[in-house]
Parts: C-alpha cells; sequence; structure tokens
C-alpha cells in the first residue's frame, strides 16, 4: 500500500523537486523533506511555492516543445 501511495507521488510530483536537486546539485529526497517539514512549520507556504514553480517549469517545458516544432520545417 505505502509503495502505491510512493509510486503514485513519484509519479505527478511535477519534477520540481528533481529540477530543484540537479541544479543545486542537492540531493532530491533532501528537498522533499524540506518541504515536507517547512509545510508543517510555515502552514502551507512552501505547497504554494511548489505548485508555483510546478505551473511555472510546465510552462517552461511547454515552450520549449513548442519552440522545437517551429523550428522542424
Amino acid at each position: 500500500m505505502i509503495q502505491r501511495i510512493l509510486a503514485f507521488f513519484e509519479k505527478y510530483s511535477f519534477g520540481v523537486s528533481t529540477y530543484l536537486g540537479e541544479r543545486f546539485d542537492m540531493s532530491i529526497s533532501k528537498i522533499r523533506l524540506f518541504f515536507i517539514y517547512s509545510s508543517f512549520l510555515a502552514v502551507g507556504f512552501p505547497l504554494i511555492f511548489y505548485f508555483l514553480a510546478a505551473f511555472v517549469l510546465g510552462i517552461r517545458n511547454y515552450m520549449k516543445r513548442i519552440r522545437t516544432r517551429i523550428w522542424d520545417f
């Protein structure tokens, strides 16, 4: 049961922790733990940041796909 929950969150985590981990050369699990613990301490503000970052990364990836399709002609 726990493995299914973990697999769900790994699949739909938007790639924010992975992007930040690669960008700052840090462990992805430490970044995820930071978001979890700081969400309890700051009453959800890091979750707002997380979803905002997921939205920005989604738009960024979408723009990269569009840009490569335009120049493929």
